[in-house]
């Protein structure tokens, strides 16, 4: 049956419902979002002599919910005005209307008594043959579908979304005995292509997989700090990103979800769980029973292991629990000699050889918490997935660590570590010796650019199902074609090759630039297509500040102007060269970054794209090519009739503000992307992506482009207004009188310098503009102070 998704309906517009709702929204499914109606009229209810009939009652707890999610932060939807997608009602009025949806989502109260009487009320409208299915992240879904028609239970299944589902890539597909296969097939392609997730089908086991696997690591980390006696900032320091973990580490995470949160799955499983060997972990210690008790449960309330406060100067100062005391006191620096060691160590993989072997508390620490959690791992199999890749896939996706527990084990050595392991009083379950034994030293290997996984019952390496269509970049190293210390040039197969760069924050120094030159070389010579783009967190933070500085301290603005020029050169190679070029921007793109997006011949950007030129910020503006390149799309787009001035102001104050899109959509919004750029949900595609686009744009008969010598300037008319408008902005105190210098000096770029009138200029005539002013500010004080700001502190100045 061919399938198709128009119309979702979402009952239950809370936290997660009202989010779902947003992320369906944001890749253009039309969706009815449903509540219960109020039973009580509010005061000011009351007031105005509405009644329990009226509308605006009947809605008043989907529209509360749902305005206080729009208001969210981060936002749920790539777009504010994708909130148009999304209409409003409730049960009462509205349960008739899902007979018109293709999809129901339950999304109710975790009580499997009131999804009953959802569900009851919902087969009195639904469809025949359309999806029904279940956000629950603790119910065992097959209790769900007892009692339930044939149909419905055929097209039934848990479909577990995280939070927030935007930006969380968790999808957990859980069927019941008597899910349709088909349908299960469709949701798990759907979920990957459609929804940007990575889709893990689990079994109806207690919590699924990632939360079971999670929440065990978060406890164990816990009982490992207690044999230690470390504190609560020493653990956020060891489990945060030194091991591929978000920021928020271990009790930040907490207190952002909130602890009661966690101490209710915790409790249920460890009541679901009287047979699992690890049960005890989910037991709540006495200190944090003593924080739910005291509801002390994080962000929601105020505090948690963390507390905010305001100190003597108005200042705010965040405060870390004392566990033993119970006081908040300070945040200390936790320092330990194995972090010291490893900070030159960029290779995740490789970092954790030198953790694992620290010979101080945090060696202890990983060696006790990790190896608890392989232990526990490996026990878990086949009893909540068949597949090892699975646990990995599910924890990765839903709790954002960069590589999962087989992976990590992996990395360590599978077998040194087992031995380890046996000496700490842990031991992994029979089939891990059994694939030692078998002469298999690793979970996973990389064969014809695919890595596989041991698969247990066939004691055999298998290719991850769903990832064929996939490319990995880091899986070919055997179709490397070219190198140097910070980038690279990879055949992708059928005529295309990717430029990847792997620098600190992916700035783009000369060791990048020079790839980028020899990847245009190699492929205007031996290909038909280039992709520019690599599969780290962010795509650039832009140039390397670091040695601009250092050139502007020692006035050296001859090396300036070179390496300003050699880069402007690069982004036009970028656009004029003989075969395709697609920029595969994602995650934060910014200054360099973004100019290197805008000479793209397609942009195959991440729907997470956070772009902008934001050089303003440090004193100088876009000097690739991003202050000329919005000129000129400003006056490629005019029309007989246009007022030239008010689309040259909005690109002009896109650069002058340092704007960022905070996604895709709002970047083809602000015109960074063109009508023809396109957007992959899935990360995970992108690469593939990029190169079918280049291979359609060669396969086309593409044909390099002319450099343009017709780009509309307004000349010393659009100074003038330019120049009124700044002026303004600084005698109202809203800019300060460097940043009205900056501003000044981006308008004479977009306005073409000292010209008498309106005319026609090239393209190399305003990055000869471009480059001269961000040379010139380069010799300012307050410039040189906002670099400095930057590289030492990380945070901007503005003087």
């Amino acid at each position: 049956m061919n399938r198709t998704i128009r119309k979702v309906a979402v009952l239950g517009s809370g936290i997660m419902g009202s989010r779902i709702a947003c992320h369906f929204a944001n890749i253009g499914v039309e969706v009815l979002l449903l509540d219960i109606a109020p039973k009580e009229l509010t005061e000011e209810e009351k007031k105005k002599n509405l009644t329990l009939d009226s509308p605006a009652v009947k809605n008043r707890i989907v529209q509360s919910s749902f305005d206080s999610t729009l208001k969210s932060n981060p936002a749920p939807l790539y777009d504010k005005r994708f909130a148009s997608r999304i209409r409003l009602g409730n049960f009462t009025d509205d349960m008739a209307k899902i007979k018109d949806y293709d999809w129901t989502i339950e999304v109710v109260v975790e009580n499997l008594d009131i999804k009953k009487k959802v569900y009851t009320e919902v087969e009195k409208f639904r469809k025949p043959g359309t999806l029904i299915t279940s956000n629950t992240s603790g119910i065992p879904i097959h209790l769900m579908a007892e009692g339930r028609s044939d149909d419905f239970q055929k097209h039934f299944c848990g479909t577990h979304f995280f939070n927030p589902p935007r930006y969380l890539k968790l999808l957990e597909i859980i069927p019941t005995p008597k899910t349709d296969p088909e349908i299960v097939k469709f949701l798990m392609h759907y979920g990957d292509l459609y929804l940007g997730k990575t889709t893990v089908l689990c079994k109806d086991t207690p919590a699924f997989i990632a939360n079971r696997v999670g929440i065990y690591g978060i406890l164990k980390a816990v009982d490992s700090m207690r044999k230690l006696d470390l504190n609560i900032d020493e653990i956020d320091k060891l489990t945060g990103p030194v091991i591929g973990r978000p920021k928020s580490a271990t009790f930040r995470t907490s207190d952002v979800v909130g602890l009661d949160t966690l101490i209710k799955v915790a409790n249920g499983l460890y009541a679901g769980l009287p047979n699992d060997e690890g049960r005890e972990m989910f037991k709540m210690p006495e200190a944090i029973n003593k924080l739910e008790q005291n509801k002390w449960l994080g962000d929601k309330t105020g505090q948690g292991f963390y507390k905010k406060v305001k100190g003597a100067k108005g200042e705010s100062e965040i405060l870390t629990l004392d566990l033993k005391t119970f006081e908040y006191k300070p945040k200390a620096k936790a320092k330990f000699a194995t972090l010291e060691t490893t900070k030159t160590i960029d290779n995740l993989k490789e970092r954790f050889k030198v953790l694992f072997a620290g010979k101080d508390k945090a060696g202890e620490f990983y060696r006790d918490s990790f190896y608890g959690l392989f232990q526990y791992v490996s026990n878990r199999i086949p009893e909540i997935a068949d597949e090892l890749y699975k646990i990995d896939d599910a924890v990765c996706a839903g709790f954002g660590w960069e590589v999962g527990p087989f992976e990590t084990w992996d990395a360590v050595g599978v077998e040194q570590t087992v031995k380890n392991m046996e000496g700490m009083g842990y031991k992994p379950k029979q089939w891990v010796y059994d694939m030692l034994a078998s002469g298999n030293k690793s979970f996973y290997k990389v064969e014809g650019g695919q890595r596989k996984y041991y698969d247990i019952p066939s004691k055999s390496y298998k290719q991850i199902a769903g990832k064929e269509e996939f490319i990995i970049l880091e899986n070919l190293s055997d179709k490397i074609v070219w190198k140097n210390a910070e980038s690279k040039v990879t055949d992708l197969g059928d005529g295309v090759i990717n430029f990847s760069w792997h620098s600190k924050s992916y700035t783009l120094g000369s060791s990048v630039i020079e790839g980028l030159n020899k990847a245009v070389d190699l492929a205007e010579k031996n290909y038909r297509g280039l992709v520019v783009g690599h599969q780290g967190a962010d795509f650039s933070l832009g140039a390397n500040l670091g040695l601009v500085f250092m050139y502007a301290i020692e006035q050296d603005y001859d090396e300036i102007d070179f390496m300003v020029r050699a880069f402007q050169n690069s982004t036009m190679r970028l656009r004029y060269s003989s075969v395709p070029v697609v920029v595969c921007p994602q995650g934060r793109t910014l200054g360099g970054g973004c100019e290197m997006t805008l000479h793209a011949d397609i942009v195959q950007a991440a729907a997470e794209t956070y772009v902008g030129l934001v050089e303003v910020g440090v004193g100088l503006i876009p000097g690739g090519g991003g202050t000329k390149e919005f000129t000129k799309r400003v006056s490629d787009s005019l029309q007989e009739g246009d007022v030239e001035l008010n689309a040259l102001q909005n690109a002009f104050m896109n650069i002058a503000t340092a704007k960022v899109a905070l996604s895709a959509e709002e970047a083809r919004e602000m015109k960074i992307l063109r009508s023809h750029d396109r957007i992959s949900i899935n990360r995970d595609r992108q690469i593939a992506d990029a190169k079918q686009a280049a291979i359609e744009l060669a396969e086309a008969g593409y044909t390099m482009p002319l450099q343009a010598k017709n780009i509309k300037v307004q000349g010393r008319t659009g100074m003038a207004l330019f120049m009124a408008g700044v002026n303004g902005m600084r005698m109202g105190n809203y800019i300060s009188d460097h940043d009205a210098k900056i501003a000044m000096k981006i308008a004479n770029v977009m306005c073409g310098g000292d010209l008498t009138a309106p005319q026609e200029v090239s393209e190399q005539y305003l990055l000869d503009l471009e480059r001269e002013a961000f040379v010139s500010l380069c010799g300012e004080k307050k410039t040189l102070e906002r670099i400095q700001s930057i590289l030492t502190g990380g945070k901007p100045l503005r003087n």
